[in-house]
C-alpha cells in the first residue's frame, strides 16, 4: 500500500469526514416528508443493474438466496435483493422495485433504471434525454444520479507527464457538464438526489498505479482529478434544496478509508472480487475477502458496505430535503 501523503492531509481528511456525517444538501426543516411517485436512476456501474440473465445483478458483490448450501451448489441462485446497490436501497425505502430485480413480480413498477456500465457524463446526459422522450418526469419523481468515475479514469489515462493542467481543466468541464445534467433534470420537473464521486486516491486502482509508477505521485493525480470534477459539479448545481439534494460520496468514502474499524471494515485498499463485476459473487472473492469486510469490490467499484453507506446518505437527503 502507498503512504497517505502527510499527517496533515490525514488529519484534515478525518475532520472533513466528520463534517460529512453531519451532511449537506438542504438545511431546511420540513414537517411533511416528501413521498415520491417514482425513483428514476441514471449513471454508471455504481447505479446500473444487469438485464441479461440472471437479471438484477449489480456491479458490486452479488449474493445468493436461502438455498445457498455448501453441500449442494446446483440450485444456488443469485438473489438480487440481497446486498443491493445504492439506488435499489433508495427505491426500497419507498417500497419501490426495479424491473431488473423484481422477484415478487410486482406489476406496478415505480422505479426505473437507465444507468449503464461504462457511462460517462455524456452518456448520462443521453440517458436523461431518453427518459424525457419516453414520458418524462412528474413533479413527485426523484431522479437519482451518480456519474464521473469513468470520466476521471479516462482523463487519467491521457496523462503523459506534462499535461496535468489540461486534464484538470477537462475534469472541471466534465464536472460542470454533470451539474448541467442535474439542472436539466430540475428543468424537466424532477427532484434530484445526486451523488458526487469518491476520491479515487483511496481506490485499489490508485494503489496499483502507485506500484506501476513508483514515485510518480499517481494516486495524488487521481485525487486532484477527482476533486476537480466534484468541485465544479458542486458549484454548477442549482443551489436550492427544494430541487436538489447532494450526497457527498467523497467524504463518506474518505471516512471509511481513514477509519475503517468504525465501519467494520478490515481492508480498504484491495479489491475483493476475483471475478469482475457484475459476475462477482460471494463465491468468487479473493482469498480471505468477504462482502462485509472490504470497502472495494473492484478497482473503482464499491463493495456492499460502501454502497450501503451511500444509500443511507441518499435516503437521508431525500427525506430531509424540502422537496
Amino acid at each position: 500500500m502507498f503512504p497517505l501523503t502527510s499527517l496533515a492531509r490525514v488529519a484534515g481528511g478525518i475532520a472533513a469526514a466528520v463534517v460529512a456525517v453531519a451532511g449537506c444538501g438542504g438545511g431546511t426543516t420540513q414537517y411533511e416528508p416528501f413521498v415520491p411517485d417514482r425513483v428514476i436512476a441514471f449513471g454508471d456501474e455504481a447505479t446500473a443493474l444487469t438485464t441479461d440473465a440472471p437479471s438484477g445483478r449489480n456491479y458490486s458483490i452479488n449474493a445468493f438466496g436461502g438455498d445457498d448450501t455448501p453441500e449442494d451448489t446446483s440450485d444456488d441462485v443469485i438473489d438480487c435483493t440481497l446486498q443491493p446497490n445504492w439506488v435499489q436501497s433508495l427505491a426500497s425505502a419507498y417500497g419501490f422495485v426495479f424491473a431488473e430485480c423484481n422477484p415478487d413480480n410486482v406489476t406496478e413498477l415505480k422505479a426505473v433504471n437507465r444507468a449503464a456500465a461504462g457511462a460517462r457524463v455524456a452518456e448520462v446526459a443521453a440517458q436523461v434525454e431518453a427518459q424525457a422522450a419516453a414520458g418524462g418526469f412528474g413533479p413527485r419523481d426523484i431522479a437519482a444520479l451518480m456519474v464521473g468515475v469513468n470520466d476521471v479514469v479516462e482523463l487519467y489515462g491521457r496523462f503523459d507527464g506534462s499535461n496535468e493542467a489540461a486534464l484538470i481543466a477537462e475534469a472541471h468541464e466534465r464536472g460542470a457538464q454533470a451539474g448541467r445534467v442535474v439542472n436539466r433534470l430540475v428543468e424537466l420537473g424532477a427532484k434530484v438526489v445526486v451523488a458526487n464521486i469518491p476520491d479515487l486516491y483511496y481506490t485499489p486502482f490508485a494503489v496499483k498505479e502507485e506500484a506501476a509508477f513508483p514515485g510518480g505521485g499517481r494516486a495524488s493525480l487521481l485525487s486532484r482529478l477527482s476533486q476537480a470534477f466534484n468541485e465544479r459539479l458542486g458549484v454548477t448545481l442549482f443551489p436550492d434544496g427544494r430541487y436538489v439534494a447532494l450526497v457527498q460520496t467523497d467524504q463518506r468514502v474518505m471516512a471509511m478509508a481513514l477509519a475503517p474499524s468504525a465501519f467494520g471494515l478490515g481492508n480498504v485498499t484491495e479489491a475483493a472480487c476475483a471475478t469482475l463485476p457484475p459476475d462477482c459473487t460471494t463465491k468468487t472473492l479473493v482469498s480471505g475477502a468477504s462482502a462485509s469486510s472490504y470497502l472495494w469490490a473492484g478497482d473503482v467499484l464499491l463493495a456492499p458496505v460502501g454502497q450501503s453507506q451511500i444509500a443511507s446518505l441518499a435516503i437521508s437527503r431525500a427525506q430531509r430535503n424540502p422537496f
